[in-house]
């Protein structure tokens, strides 16, 4: 008996000696683990050094000259802002739902890790969250896990645990709160409180109300599965917990809690989208600069990335007139499309011309892809007539999902007209309006700065006023008379209409406000090519322009922005200005890197009398010329001067406006070149280029906002232009004249230009 009741406890001693060794060399191994991990055995962790300079890659901004946010350039959505911008209730919401204890624990909540592993393990509860502190949660947001497997898991755990010791003993705890809501993730590539705060609620992070703030703090434990904007239901239900732990915390009083419970989340989303947004065309012209600008910064040994640095951009655009202007577009682009369409019914190319069709596909990336292939030209176009699938293709009345193939595409967007308009000051250059086609996504091409189309009659003005400069006075007649050029292979420009005009003479007044082309090639013989090549380029125009006769008619194929350049001599007294899109670039801190000023022609094309000359000559055109609707029409009595523009088969639509305070030029046409408008009654410029303009000014006019621009007037024309201008627009030949002149015949003569 005795020896039995000697084995009891040894056994037991045994048991135990056994559960403490376990013990002891499980705390060994995990404190050997930690050891290995902290001198970075499982990889190298960040010191006190780096740490303590945290660098975060932020966005740049773009604003509008009116100070409105329009876009971004970033690698991480991110705009940080400092502790004294977050509002009480921000981080009270955080520190309710995230960390209870924050300002209790040294990074690492220990008590809190007790109660995750007992709630876990032993309870089975997987919901009871990891226990992870804001430090520790800003460790992983500075340093991101890169592998999710189970022995990472614990090893990237300690890690941030030892990271977020380092960093409590390196910053306070307001500085961590500020460099959390500055990196953690609100998905959709958007990082920091500021960017989410823009996104969701068109808002400063400092004007967040306490239900967007509950809201945006609510996403961080799943952004995607509480994102407001996709699943508005659970992003209230985690909003409510969020304002519930904010009243169990004495944050909130029972009163206020129950007032923001009922509230709606009230979103007013706006994506940075590269794609998408204000303005899209304007903003990609504007990256284009800046990655200029960046590149002559290296040579002065500056570092700058528009992608990182954080840099804000100020530029020229009015916000308020591009989103009047966009809107403009919709409306008008939409009706003339559906004309469009239906002026050409089942004849239209793009339906009927499969030859047209295959051309227009071998300048397609997948067309050239194939060929690399080595697939012929027959395989190809059967391939991609063949390869039906679901497709998303864009109308004016929104996408539609249908089942179509590359050709159907290909089919479907060669016949959507585009366009390009452009609104600028003519006293400083300032870009006030962009639109550079009707959709980024689908259209990437740029029709204000990368096309170059034949301008049409808009190029008339610059010979009129070359022919002024030659002491050629406005009120020489011109006969309307047809002519048959024989050293030009028997060119023969006509004019548009039906008017029997061949006992006409026109002055330069008439003949310009009408847009008569014999006219415009008879002043251009008398003024000469080369004069007018010269007037060109002075006033702006650096293309080449072609040294022949139909130069007069606009054959020479110029861009927008340089045609701008051009008309803002006008009314600067014959000095143009540059289009201007940057006026600052700042750092984070506001303090400026670079100002940028308009850059104005010092040697004048013309004299002031010619200047003043045209303008009233364009003025002709918009009171009783091929302008005249926007009197008739629109109903407008602005002070304007401008010219309408149609080339050769319809295939462009131009209108000019000039304002005191603004030239706004519209181009209206299709990318494809082999495609014009089916007749002039739709494709002139009056009728799809002009009401661009027409519907913008009277919106603009509705707005006192706009009174600078819409209400300034010319100034008054010397009375020695006056006395210039002042005869009988039209003159009819004599009588003799008349006897002698056989109308039915054409007449001949060579071009002496």
């Amino acid at each position: 008996m005795k020896k039995k009741s000697l084995k009891k406890p040894q056994r037991k001693r045994s048991f135990f000696k056994i559960v403490g060794y376990t013990l002891l060399s499980l705390i060994a191994f995990i404190l050997l683990f930690i050891g290995s991990v902290q001198f970075g055995l499982w990889g190298k962790l960040p010191s006190k050094k780096e740490l303590s300079t945290i660098q975060y890659q932020i966005a740049s901004e773009v604003f509008t000259a009116d100070s409105v946010l329009i876009g971004k350039y970033y690698l991480y959505d991110r705009q940080p802002v400092t502790f004294n911008e977050f509002p009480e209730h921000l981080r009270h919401a955080l520190i309710a739902i995230e960390d209870e204890r924050f300002y209790e624990h040294s990074g690492v909540d220990y008590k809190s890790l007790i109660r995750v592993a007992f709630k876990t393990v032993l309870m089975g509860d997987n919901a009871s969250g990891g226990g992870s502190t804001i430090s520790q949660q800003l460790a992983k947001n500075l340093y991101p896990r890169k592998e999710r497997n189970h022995t990472n898991l614990v090893v990237d755990k300690v890690k941030e645990m030892i990271i977020a010791k380092r960093l409590e003993g390196i910053f306070n705890k307001d500085e961590i709160l500020t460099h959390y809501l500055n990196t953690v993730s609100f998905g959709d590539n958007t990082f920091g409180i500021e960017s989410a705060a823009l996104k969701f609620y068109n808002t400063r992070t400092k004007d967040l109300t306490v239900p967007q703030a509950a809201t945006l703090v609510g996403m961080l434990k799943a952004t995607y599965g509480y994102n407001p904007r996709l699943f508005p239901e659970k992003s209230i239900n985690r909003r409510n917990l969020v304002l519930t732990a904010m009243y169990t915390n004495n944050y909130l009083s029972e009163e206020a809690k129950t007032k923001f419970l009922k509230e709606d989340l009230q979103l007013d989303y706006r994506e940075f989208d590269y794609n998408a947004g204000t303005a899209p065309y304007f903003r990609e012209e504007v990256r284009k600069e800046m990655l200029q600008w960046i590149s002559d910064q290296k040579t002065n040994g500056l570092d700058y990335n528009i992608y990182t640095s954080g840099l804000k951009i100020y530029t020229t655009l009015n916000y308020k007139m591009q989103q009047i202007a966009e809107d403009v577009l919709v409306g008008h682009m939409g009706k003339l499309q559906a004309d469009f369409e239906k002026s050409y019914g089942n004849r239209a190319p793009w339906l009927k011309d499969k030859g047209l069709m295959e051309k227009i596909a071998k300048r397609t990336n997948t067309y050239k892809r194939l060929q690399k292939n080595g697939l012929s030209h027959g395989q190809i176009i059967d391939s991609l007539s063949n390869d039906h699938r679901i497709r998303t293709l864009g109308s004016w009345q929104g996408d539609k999902d249908v089942k179509a193939s590359t050709m159907d595409s290909i089919s479907h967007y060669t016949k959507f007209l585009n366009t390009g308009s452009l609104a600028v000051d003519p006293t400083n250059g300032e870009v006030l309006v962009w639109i550079g086609g009707i959709n980024f996504k689908q259209y990437k091409f740029d029709h204000i700065s990368q096309s170059k189309r034949q301008v049409g009659s808009t190029f008339k003005p610059i010979v009129y006023s070359t022919a002024l400069e030659q002491g050629i006075t406005p009120c020489t007649y011109f006969s309307a008379e047809e002519v048959q050029y024989d050293n030009l292979k028997g060119w023969s420009p006509s004019n548009s209409g039906n008017k029997d005009e061949a006992y006409l003479n026109y002055s330069m007044e008439e003949g310009l406000s009408n847009s008569v082309n014999t006219v415009a090639v008879k002043v251009l013989e008398k003024a000469g090519i080369g004069n007018v090549i010269q007037m060109a380029k002075s006033m702006g125009i650096s293309e080449k322009l072609p040294n022949e006769a139909s130069i007069a008619l606009g054959t020479g194929e110029i861009n927008i922005l340089e045609l701008a350049q051009a008309y803002t001599s006008f009314v600067n007294n014959g000095k143009s200005t540059k289009p201007l899109l940057i006026k600052r670039i700042t750092n984070q801190k506001d303090s400026i890197l670079a100002d940028f000023n308009s850059t104005i022609e010092e040697k004048a094309a013309f004299s002031k009398e010619t200047g003043q000359t045209m303008i009233e000559m364009m003025k002709s055109t918009i009171n009783s010329g091929t302008a005249s609707r926007l009197r008739t029409t629109y109903g407008l009595k602005n002070d304007i001067a401008g010219k309408t523009g149609t080339t050769q088969n319809n295939k462009d639509a131009w209108f000019v406006a000039l304002m005191p305070k603004l030239v706004h030029i519209t181009w209206v046409g299709l990318d494809q070149h082999e495609i014009g408008f089916s007749n002039t009654g739709i494709g002139q410029g009056a009728n799809a280029a002009l009401p661009l303009f027409g519907l913008w000014m009277q919106q603009l006019n509705k707005k006192k906002d706009f009174d600078p621009y819409t209400k300034s007037k010319f100034p008054n024309p010397s009375q020695e232009v006056l006395n210039a201008l002042d005869c009988d627009p039209i003159k009819k030949d004599g009588f003799f004249k008349r006897l002698f002149k056989n109308p039915n015949k054409k007449k001949t003569k060579k071009f002496n230009g």
